[in-house]
């Protein structure tokens, strides 16, 4: 990190004779002090990649990664095409760098753990010169790191994090999140819920055991109860739990007809397959077929899941058979690169680089306050989800969020979930002061050195 050099400096005041007996005035001027962390002066510019490249959400990580290379490429005009440089409503970048300097980028692996997450970061911010960090698929990870670019004084673009803590309680003003939350989910699932499974049911929660599940889980009970659904349970479970069964156990004679499972990445695939295994799928509870709800799910997570996945409801960020030409111009970029399409981590952290570094190019300049101030109550389209606002009160996105289903038949192996609602906006938006991200104070933008 760029240590500030204070040196001191007397002037004699103007008109003044140095003397014996004269009291002469000293003004005292900073030099060599460097203006903010990491500020670029040679002819690029480093940002910092934070994912998880071994643990529960590796995934998420490896896909994260391909997004990030891919708008790299965009930035510095590198690639095949422009990708979403040629939808993005802004027109500040043409594919020359970033304010005239080449983009370079280095990536740390955040374990899916805080500590290493953190350890990761403050390396690339300390060695690597990086002037942004972005990344990450878990919140709890997410939290420690953007706390950690307060502290240094870099901005933090949020990779995949859906805790209401983020851009709640634990909010910073360095920190900014495209990826919806917990609450968005609850306020978009819940009537599709009923609309599907009607207003009468008991639901049995099984809940990762960290900031996301615990507000992911108070986000979708409260939406549910307000239809007339019952909770019945809520059982914590550990994040390096990889076999649910005794978990999965007691929900049979629990009186529960719907089993939502809080759970995400490989968690996920885990306590479904149990679930099926106990023949969840197929039971009959209070005259009613048993559910089983997902309400945070992605196509990385469907796959793994397999046949497992048909049928079962939940609700993601984005999804690449969005026929929006944002949409399709990553999908094909992505695709192209690739092989294959990109998941909805994919698509947060490419949009999320394109952000950072559009903010930069309009405020023409690096120091992370002048991009926060550039960032704060940004409208822009042409990104993948509609007309978005990244809000000034808390630095969260409000955009359209979307309801899937696994499919019955899917066409290929990429194929394996379906848009049942696009739910717009004005839904899922709340008031900065809701209860569920009371407790934080966003403070001051810290420009760090």
């Amino acid at each position: 990190m760029t240590k500030t050099n204070m040196s001191r400096r007397g002037v004699l005041k103007s008109g003044a004779v140095a003397g014996a007996g004269l009291a002469v005035p000293t003004i005292f001027t900073a030099q060599s002090a460097a203006a903010f962390t990491n500020e670029p002066t040679g002819s690029s510019v480093t940002l910092g990649f934070n994912v998880p490249q071994t643990g529960p959400y590796a995934d998420e990580g490896a896909d994260e990664l391909r997004a990030y290379e891919l708008a790299v490429e965009h930035l510095n005009g590198t690639g095949t095409d422009n990708g979403m440089l040629e939808t993005f409503s802004s027109k500040a970048l043409n594919g020359s760098g970033v304010l005239g300097k080449k983009v370079e980028y280095v990536t740390g692996d955040t374990q899916t753990k805080s500590d290493a997450a953190r350890a990761s970061a403050k390396s690339m911010i300390e060695k690597d010169g990086a002037v942004m960090i972005s990344g990450g698929s878990s919140s709890g990870v997410a939290i420690a790191v953007q706390g950690l670019c307060q502290e240094a004084g870099v901005i933090f673009m949020a990779g995949l994090t859906h805790s209401n803590d983020t851009t709640g309680k634990d909010k910073k003003a360095n920190g900014f999140r495209h990826f919806f939350n917990g609450y968005m989910s609850g306020a978009a699932l819940a009537p599709v819920l009923k609309s599907l499974y009607g207003d009468d049911r008991k639901a049995y929660h099984l809940t990762a055991d960290y900031t996301w599940g615990w507000t992911q889980q108070e986000s979708i009970a409260a939406a549910t109860e307000a239809l007339g659904w019952e909770t019945v349970n809520n059982v914590l479970t550990p994040l390096a739990a990889t076999d649910f069964s005794s978990y999965i156990a007691p929900v049979l004679n629990s009186g529960a007809d719907v089993l939502v499972l809080n759970h995400y990445g490989g968690n996920m695939v885990n306590s479904l397959t149990n679930a099926v295994q106990f023949g969840l799928k197929n039971k009959e509870v209070n005259g009613k077929n048993f559910e089983i709800v997902v309400p945070l799910f992605s196509r990385l997570m469907a796959r793994g899941a397999g046949e497992n996945i048909k049928g079962i409801v939940g609700s993601t960020n984005w999804h690449w058979s969005l026929q929006d030409e944002g949409s399709k111009a990553f999908v094909r970029s992505f695709g192209t690169k690739y092989g294959f399409p990109p998941s909805q981590a994919a698509h947060t952290c490419y949009v999320q680089t394109l952000l950072y570094a559009d903010a930069v190019e309009r405020a023409g300049s690096f120091n992370p306050c002048a991009v926060a101030e550039a960032l704060e109550g940004f409208e822009f389209d042409g990104m993948g989800n509609g007309k978005t606002l990244y809000r000034a009160d808390d630095h969260q996105c409000f955009k359209d969020v979307l309801v899937v289903k696994g499919k019955e038949n899917p066409a290929s192996e990429f194929d394996l979930l379906e848009v049942v609602e696009v739910t717009p906006a004005a839904q899922v938006t709340y008031a900065p002061d809701h209860p569920m991200f009371a407790g934080g104070q966003l403070g001051s933008c810290n420009p760090g050195a």
